[in-house]
């Protein structure tokens, strides 16, 4: 198949047969979750390349596609780049990470209740 004949925007919008479900009570919501996952899943393909120039650049002071693409990290380079996923992917959803904290201890005090103590006293 050529690529003139692939059409991208006809691509990206496959789905399944049947109607989308929807797990969410509100939709809207839904779909920003959907788009904030879709960005986040880019963003990691994109770090993982950029770790693999990096390498090749290192390695052998030159990158070519065909280079980038049959790139296969050394266990110890797959280990550091789990790890630096690991730490990606809790710093992108920390808030949800602080929401289920935050429900362990409900009679802490949100930082708006701390800064209205303090502005309160002379």
């Amino acid at each position: 198949m050529s690529t003139q004949s692939i059409d991208p925007v006809k691509l990206a919008g496959a789905k399944s047969k049947g109607k989308r479900p929807w797990f969410l009570e509100d939709t809207d919501v839904e779909r920003l979750m959907n788009i904030t996952h879709a960005l986040v899943q880019e963003v990691a393909v994109i770090r993982e390349r950029m770790d693999t120039i990096e390498r090749l650049l290192e390695r052998d002071g030159k990158v070519t596609k065909e280079s980038i693409e049959a790139y296969k990290p050394a266990r110890f380079e797959a280990d550091e780049r789990g790890l630096l996923m690991q730490e990606y992917i809790a710093r992108v959803f920390r808030i949800m990470q602080q929401d289920v904290e935050a429900a362990s201890m409900p009679d802490e005090a949100s930082s708006a209740e701390v800064a209205e103590e303090f502005a309160q006293t002379d």
